[in-house]
C-alpha cells in the first residue's frame, strides 16, 4: 500500500502521457492517487480521470492564486460538486501570500468558503499555505470554534510551530519530495517528529520531484522515493511507513474507502 496524497494528473506534462503515468505509478506499489484541481475549468477533467481509474480520486477547489478569478465558487458550489461519489476533498484552498496573485482578502474569504463546505459534507480540506502561517493558523482556529471539519497541510514546509498547531486542531501534515532536499534541515527535522497516524505523502506531481529523481517532472510513481527517505529519517520500517500512510490517506479522505 502507497499513496500520493497530492497530484495533478491533469496537468501539462502529465495528462499527455497519463496512461504510461499510471503505469509507472502501480508498478512502484502506488495503489492510490489524489487528482487535485485548482481552479474551476479543471473540476470537470479531474473527475473525470478519478471516474475512469479505480484507484484515482478528485477535489473540487480554488487554489489562492485563483481567488480573484473565482468570486462564484461559494460554499453552495462547492457542496453540490461535491456530491460526485469520486470527489473525496475540497481545495486546494488556503493562503499564499508568497506572489499574491489574488487579493488577499479574497483568499480569505474564498479559504473560509472551503472550509464551511467541508462542514456542510464531512469531507475534508487541502491547505495551501505559503508565507501566510500567522493568517492559515488564525482562520483554521477560529472556524474549529464554528464546527469541527478535518484536512491536511498539503506541502508542508512550515515551521515546527505550525506543524504544531495544525496536530492540535487535528488536522494532517502531508511531506512532499522537498523532504529529500539537501538543504531541508529544518522541514526533515519536522517529518521526523510528526505522529505516525497522522502522516502523509505526497508528490504534487507535476512538481517537486524528489531525489533521486530532482530535475525531472514529478510523477506520482516518485512517492516511493520520499517513502524510502522517510523511512530512513525516522528509523522505521519502508512497509510500515508505506502501510501506515496509505492507511492515513484512506481514514481522511473517508470516501476513498467504500
Amino acid at each position: 500500500m502507497l499513496a500520493d496524497s497530492h497530484c495533478h494528473l491533469n496537468y501539462e506534462g502529465l495528462v499527455d502521457d497519463q496512461q504510461a503515468v499510471l503505469a509507472r505509478a502501480r508498478a512502484r506499489g502506488v495503489t492510490a492517487m489524489l487528482n487535485i484541481s485548482t481552479r474551476e475549468s479543471e473540476w470537470d477533467a479531474v473527475i473525470a480521470t478519478a471516474e475512469r481509474e479505480p484507484d484515482v480520486w478528485a477535489t473540487v477547489g480554488v487554489h489562492p492564486h485563483e481567488a480573484d478569478q473565482h468570486p462564484g465558487v461559494d460554499t453552495a458550489k462547492l457542496v453540490e460538486r461535491a456530491r460526485h461519489p469520486r470527489v473525496v476533498g475540497l481545495g486546494e484552498t488556503g493562503l499564499d501570500f508568497h506572489y499574491d496573485r489574488s487579493d488577499r482578502d479574497r483568499q480569505r474569504t474564498s479559504f473560509r468558503a472551503h472550509i464551511a463546505a467541508a462542514r456542510q459534507t464531512g469531507l475534508p480540506i487541502v491547505v495551501h499555505t505559503r508565507d501566510a502561517e500567522d493568517d492559515t493558523a488564525v482562520i483554521l482556529r477560529d472556524e474549529m470554534t464554528r464546527g469541527r471539519f478535518d484536512g491536511v497541510i498539503h506541502c508542508f514546509t512550515g515551521t515546527g510551530a505550525f506543524a504544531d498547531i495544525a496536530l492540535e486542531l487535528g488536522l494532517f501534515i502531508s511531506i512532499s519530495g522537498i523532504v529529500t532536499f539537501k538543504n531541508a534541515r529544518d522541514l526533515q527535522d519536522i517529518a521526523s517528529r510528526i505522529p505516525l497516524d497522522r502522516l502523509l505523502i505526497e508528490t504534487d506531481a507535476p512538481f517537486l520531484a524528489p531525489v533521486p529523481n530532482r530535475g525531472k517532472r514529478g510523477e506520482p510513481a516518485f512517492v516511493a522515493d520520499t517513502a524510502a527517505y522517510l523511512a530512513k529519517l525516522r528509523g522505521e520500517g519502508e512497509e510500515r511507513l508505506r502501510t501506515w500512510t496509505a492507511r492515513n490517506f484512506h481514514r481522511l479522505f473517508a470516501k476513498t474507502a467504500g
